[in-house]
């Protein structure tokens, strides 16, 4: 079955960084989109960035441009996410989710998500 396990989250100080990876099993992982989603304290999911299959294309929602990048490693299944200067508003719960039909904002699995909590 489709098993995503995001780590990597945790408490940093406004300007910190974090990288959150995302463990793909179940499934043809190098065949699939991913994406980023989070999810505020209240507030509804957002996507965060997605990557296309080969990785050749990457995008970002506009608050996180310049700041957030995201890669995979097709080879160990895995997607990641480096996090720079990390703002308050970015705390939340980060998902990675899967990608079935190249529509970023679409997601069909999606995994437990990593706490990140960004606070002086």
């Amino acid at each position: 079955q489709v098993q995503l396990v995001e780590s990597g989250g945790g408490l940093v100080q406004p300007g910190g960084s974090l990288r959150l990876s995302c463990a793909a099993s179940g499934f043809t992982f190098s065949a699939y989109a991913m994406s980023w989603a989070r999810q505020a304290p209240g507030k509804g999911l957002e996507w965060v960035s997605g990557i296309y299959s080969d990785g050749s294309g990457t995008y970002y929602e506009e608050s996180v441009k310049g700041r957030f990048t995201i890669s995979r490693d097709n080879a160990r299944n895995t997607l990641f996410l480096q996090m720079n200067s990390l703002k308050p508003e970015d705390t939340g719960l980060y998902y990675c989710a899967r990608v079935p039909l190249h529509r970023l904002h679409e997601y069909d699995y999606w995994g437990q998500g990593t706490q990140v909590t960004v606070s002086s």
